[in-house]
């Protein structure tokens, strides 16, 4: 139970300060959604980071590898709502 708690306040973290570095009008809001945000920025990281090598086996990403992957996502989302392939739903 513990990890499970912090992953989600790791996440949280990860995604309200990947949100502060990527503002934006289309950037999706809400508790859930940023942790969410967050949570799947490290679990890009540690893909990503355990494909090139920079990861012991078992080891994951921590939160400035959460807060990249999250940017990263967040990116991909910009992009997608610029481009009409998902609609924004903050307007």
């Amino acid at each position: 139970m513990g990890v499970l708690l912090w992953i989600v306040l790791i996440g949280f973290v990860a995604g309200i300060i990947a949100r502060l570095l990527m503002p934006g009008p289309n950037t999706p809001k809400g508790f859930v959604v940023t942790t969410v945000l967050g949570i799947a920025g490290a679990f890009l990281a540690t893909v990503v980071g355990d494909a090139a090598g920079l990861y012991r086996p078992g080891q994951g990403a921590g939160l400035i590898g959460a807060t990249v992957g999250a940017l990263v996502i967040l990116f991909v989302w910009n992009r997608l709502v610029a481009s009409r392939v998902i609609p924004d739903h903050g307007i």
